[in-house]
């Protein structure tokens, strides 16, 4: 299957213009090629590739509504990276394991300040594309954690720290839910403050294993697990 990005409406499919560029000049597509579009919403638009000059369009032959999106759906908030190659490897590979929403957090060992949330953005929907996702996640601006914390839900909330000091719940001991949020630290951990605003919170700590995980690497680790709750 051959996936673009685009607008469906009223019956219409519209290609995205970027998608239009790369479908004409990187991917050289021949008109009548079988391509699908979808907006990202749950539609998805079939039929044969229009080639006009520069600009490719879509003849619709049939359009889906509503597709089904992944359940359980989750929603990862984690601390950006010093390098920030490693949270964009995290996105490409949440998203590919049928994540549901990002955010990116500020938290007080948070070193790095300015993230280019459009770049992942972009990142998620050809993530998206590349898995054949119909539905795309939401990926939010960079929030300080105190602001996050104003509108979670904490009964389906939980959070992965090392302090290995404080009560912390096995993954598997995570009850089926329908939504799921989980908060993962800065390089450094969440400091010790922020870790008792969360327990104040009531949201419950988890451990991810015996070893220490990178924040990216502790990102990946609970994707995958909420990937096999998908599967299942």
């Amino acid at each position: 299957m051959k996936l673009f990005f685009g607008e469906i409406d009223n019956g219409k499919a519209i290609i995205n213009d970027e998608e239009q560029q790369h479908i004409v000049k990187v991917l050289r597509m021949k008109e009548g090629e079988e391509i699908h579009v979808t907006d990202g919403k749950g539609n998805v638009a079939s039929g044969k590739l229009l080639i006009e000059g520069k600009k490719a369009n879509i003849e619709v032959s049939e359009i889906q509504t509503n597709t089904p999106d992944f359940n359980p759906k989750l929603h990862i908030a984690i601390a950006p990276t010093k390098n920030i190659d490693r949270i964009e490897f995290f996105v490409e590979k949440a998203v590919e394991m049928g994540i549901s929403e990002i955010t990116i957090l500020q938290t007080e060992k948070t070193e790095r300040k300015n993230i280019s949330i459009d770049k992942l953005r972009k990142q998620a929907i050809a993530a998206s594309k590349q898995s054949l996702r119909f539905h795309f996640p939401l990926v939010n601006d960079l929030i300080k954690l105190p602001d996050f914390l104003k509108n979670i839900n904490p009964s389906t909330t939980f959070v992965a720290h090392c302090n290995e000091n404080l009560e912390r719940m096995e993954l598997k001991k995570i009850p089926h839910l329908e939504n799921i949020t989980f908060l993962i630290g800065p390089e450094g951990d969440f400091s010790d403050k922020e870790i008792h605003l969360l327990a104040e919170k009531g949201i419950k700590a988890v451990s991810l294993g015996n070893q220490r995980l990178r924040t990216e690497t502790a990102g990946v680790f609970v994707a995958a697990w909420n990937y096999s709750l998908i599967n299942n």
